[in-house]
């Protein structure tokens, strides 16, 4: 009896240490994965499968090591999984890579000559040279650190870290260029956000297909049919206004804290459109830390 005591103890206790690390660490991890995904947006989405992911592996965590690096491993793992499915895993992932010694002088850190500019430039990089970057130059782990966490060896990180390093100084400190968006998609938001604004719910649930699946972030996943998300804003007590918007080149709904588009920007939102309907609505009003990472939030 007291053995299963203590052991419920041990997993009670391993559990709110996971969720006070995950409060100080959370906008760490999305700043990761935002870098490494290239979207602010899709960064927090990784976010949430890499928790979801880790608490469900939390009774293996084994206790004597720290929860962050296991974290940021899991969150890794899951950002080039999202890059594998989007068909621009590259060169350096290849094993080979693991095994290469820098060839030519190595690079010192980009250090703050580039300042956060680095962190944007570096969706540029094919994905293990991303990330040891990241991990190196902005969150300063060690290549020991490094190499565990990208699964690796310190050869294979010093050399990745060379490579990313000399591309980064050669690239003209731009961002990528904005993404296009169909015409359609544009006056579908367009619309979105006037009826929206009007509080016209019946007309919105014209341009939303039946089985139009929502995510308000951090709090809800599923059907919207089976959400209150409509009544939960009609009910607010805070006044509030959408427009649409840009976040570092990606078209978005705006949700304004106030009811001027003059106001602070609150949070952002996702639609998902197929076919001319809005399948899908991610909504990151939970999720602050989103607007930080961004380097542009613009209304157009």
């Amino acid at each position: 009896m007291k053995d299963n005591l203590a052991q419920s103890g041990q997993v009670e206790a391993r559990y709110l240490a996971f969720l006070e690390t995950i409060t100080h660490l959370r906008p760490s991890l999305h700043r990761y994965c935002a870098r490494m995904t290239g979207s602010v947006l899709d960064g927090e989405d990784v976010v949430q499968e890499a928790l979801f992911q880790a608490y469900r592996k939390l009774e293996t965590f084994d206790d004597t090591r720290p929860l962050p690096p296991w974290l940021f491993r899991i969150a890794h793992n899951r950002c080039i999984d999202f890059l594998r499915r989007r068909r621009i895993r590259e060169e350096a992932e290849d094993a080979a890579a693991d095994n290469e010694e820098p060839s030519t002088t190595p690079i010192e850190p980009l250090g703050e000559a580039l300042g956060i500019a680095v962190e944007h430039l570096v969706v540029m990089l094919p994905p293990k040279e991303r990330a040891c970057v990241l991990l190196k130059d902005v969150f300063d782990y060690s290549l020991e650190e490094i190499a565990d966490l990208v699964d690796s060896t310190v050869g294979g990180v010093k050399a990745a870290l060379n490579r990313g390093r000399s591309k980064l100084v050669q690239r003209p400190a731009s961002l990528p260029s904005s993404r296009a968006h169909a015409s359609d998609d544009a006056e579908l938001l367009r619309l979105y956000v006037e009826r929206f604004n009007l509080r016209d719910w019946d007309g919105l649930r014209e341009l939303i297909s039946a089985d139009a699946r929502l995510l308000l972030a951090d709090r809800f996943s599923g059907r919207l049919a089976d959400a209150p998300y409509f009544a939960t804003y009609a009910r607010m007590t805070v006044s509030w206004r959408l427009s649409v918007g840009d976040v570092d080149g990606e078209a978005v709904i705006v949700i304004h804290q106030g009811d001027s588009e003059r106001q602070p920007t609150r949070t952002l939102a996702r639609l998902h459109v197929s076919d001319g309907r809005i399948v899908g609505i991610t909504d990151y009003w939970y999720c602050p830390w989103i607007l930080a990472a961004a380097e542009t939030v613009l209304i157009t």
